[in-house]
């Protein structure tokens, strides 16, 4: 039963869509410039910049006598409320766990915020297990995260794989494992020359399908049947295991 490692903002859920979307409500509420939705992105810079940067940079752009703790409640309310699972995301995560993949979610963020979108998006019915990095008290690509999510999971990294979106987070810290990798691009190109990923991928679906493939000899499971190119094979899957939490 191979450990399948997954991130999850921009990998599992869509976390730039639900920024985006909140940043498009809070420019209407301010009655500020639709194309005022651009330069919020590129202050929060995909989530890496802090929240209470963030927040103080709406302050002095739009003058709002409203806190700054006030406004990073408003943002991560609105960030949560915002996101949504993809159907077929669960899908392929049942049809991974039907196959005998081990799913866990390994995520840099804070404990409250990430465990909400896991719960509040009915994730957590298809993973056995998640860390995440302030509750570990490492954040990837310490190799220790991943050490700590394998524990969880009762599982040995031996033969795990690693799916996410971030080139240093994600597959640097699969690397230092030796660990294989599949990286979502998002349109981005590759420039690390120092490693690369196994498999790059368009999205999660695309990025599940291509561990099944290398795991399996392109022969990856559907509804608990082995699959290859269009045809159904006339192997039975491996016996279904139980999804949900270890712990």
């Amino acid at each position: 039963m191979p450990l399948l490692l997954l991130d999850l903002d921009n990998t599992l859920l869509d976390r730039a869509g639900a920024f985006r979307t909140w940043a498009e409500d809070f420019v209407g509420a301010v009655g500020a410039p639709s194309s005022d939705v651009d330069w919020i992105l590129d202050v929060d810079a995909d989530g890496l910049t802090d929240r209470w940067d963030v927040a103080e940079a709406l302050r002095d752009r739009y003058l709002l006598r409203s806190s700054a703790i006030d406004l990073v409640e408003a943002l991560r309310d609105g960030v949560l409320r915002n996101t949504r699972l993809d159907p077929l995301v669960a899908c392929a995560l049942r049809i991974a766990g039907d196959a005998g993949w081990v799913p866990v979610v390994v995520s840099n963020g804070t404990t409250r915020q990430q465990e909400a979108k896991i719960r509040q998006t009915g994730l957590d019915r298809y993973l056995a297990d998640w860390v995440i990095s302030e509750e570990a008290g490492v954040s990837k690509p310490n190799p220790r995260i991943f050490a700590i999510a394998a524990e969880r999971a009762r599982m040995r990294l031996n033969g795990a794989w690693m799916v996410g979106d971030s080139p240093e987070a994600d597959i640097g810290g699969a690397n230092a494992l030796g660990l294989a990798s599949v990286w979502l691009h998002r349109g981005r190109r590759w420039s690390e020359p120092r490693y690369a990923p196994t498999r790059t991928a368009d999205g999660p679906l695309d990025a599940l399908a291509a561990v099944f493939d290398e795991h399996s000899g392109d022969r990856w499971p559907v509804n608990g049947r082995s699959h290859q190119g269009h045809d159904r094979g006339p192997d039975r899957g491996p016996e279904r295991r139980q999804v949900g939490r270890l712990r």
